[in-house]
């Protein structure tokens, strides 16, 4: 691999190397075994639940193991405790996901479990706060998970905890927050379809409570995915968001607008396999919807377009070139 500096080893070395992993799947298929036979006898104790932390500290995509480790404490720890002392257990599972998480930051199962330890939180501390106790985790795992999307910004595990928590948050944060944040987050990079995919949650939620003047945001969407375009015009995520913002096309003077301006992108980017696309795309999709408004000549004119458009995609993108002669032969 490029910038990995290859280590020479000697016979010697390699032999000691081979023995050394031979040891450690030796004790894994022990432990693993082990564990199993318990499982399988239904044992409960607290040996078998530090047995099953051993166990995925080494193998966290163990799901069987996790099923177990929440049997137990299903089965036998939690209905032996208090409510308090169930938050404590809560609280270091999730500190023992966190730590997991920082060398497997893309395991289903890890992050299964966290979302399970989140919906076990007991009332409390109090009758008069029964939410304070999830109020806290849920501060808490925003906080953690905000530190995950720092360091892989394009984590959509994360992403979608993210939208976990915050669906789920007894007091919640308001809308505009997480608007201001998707922003940063693209800003910093718009190839992150993670965020883009986010903001169109958030804003879609935010028109049908009718919190936000639609038309107005609107155009500011599409002023940030203009930006977005010329920045990088081969990233495919900022046309993805493009066309989610269009929709179905029902507003003709919108459709004629945002084609009018990919048009003169690809005047300055004219190999841009997104912007030969889109156009395509688009201007069928105004052949369809505004089928009436187009006289003969402009739907001729409009389909030549595509079909240039197509046969010049063909060339510049040939892994996809039966799908552009496809496209052509419907346009036909």
């Amino acid at each position: 691999m490029h910038g990995v500096k290859l280590v020479k080893y000697s016979r010697e070395a390699l032999a000691a190397k081979r023995e050394r992993e031979l040891v450690k799947l030796r004790e894994y298929q022990t432990l693993t075994a082990e564990v199993l036979t318990r499982k399988k006898a239904n044992d409960l104790t607290q040996e078998s639940f530090e047995l099953t932390t051993k166990l995925l500290q080494v193998n966290p995509e163990f799901y069987t193991i996790w099923n177990y480790r929440r049997n137990i404490l299903t089965s036998r720890v939690f209905p032996e405790s208090s409510p308090a002392q169930i938050n404590e257990l809560l609280s270091s599972d999730l500190s023992f996901t966190t730590t997991l998480l920082k060398q497997h930051p893309k395991v289903y199962w890890i992050w299964n479990h966290r979302y399970w330890c989140l919906r076990q939180v007991p009332d409390g501390p109090t009758e008069a706060d029964p939410n304070g106790w999830r109020q806290a985790y849920w501060n808490k795992e925003l906080f953690v998970v905000e530190r995950m999307l720092d360091a892989d910004p394009r984590n959509f595990h994360a992403w979608n905890y993210r939208r976990y928590v915050l669906e789920q948050m007894p007091v919640k944060r308001p809308e505009q927050t997480e608007l201001a944040y998707t922003r940063r987050k693209i800003e910093a990079n718009f190839s992150n379809f993670s965020a883009w995919h986010q903001r169109s949650k958030v804003l879609a939620s935010m028109w049908e409570a009718g919190k936000l003047d639609k038309t107005k945001s609107l155009e500011e969407e599409f002023d940030l995915v203009k930006n977005a375009m010329y920045t990088d015009p081969n990233d495919q995520s900022v046309w993805i968001y493009h066309r989610w913002l269009i929709g179905s096309g029902e507003d003709k003077d919108i459709l004629e607008r945002e084609i009018a301006s990919i048009r003169e992108l690809l005047e300055e980017q004219p190999d841009s396999k997104w912007c030969m696309e889109s156009l395509v795309f688009y201007q069928r999709l105004l052949l369809r919807k505004h089928e009436s408004s187009a006289t003969g000549e402009i739907r001729s004119r409009i389909e030549g377009e595509c079909l240039e458009l197509l046969n010049k995609l063909e060339e510049i993108d040939p892994d996809r070139k039966q799908r552009y002669a496809d496209l052509a032969r419907s346009a036909m």
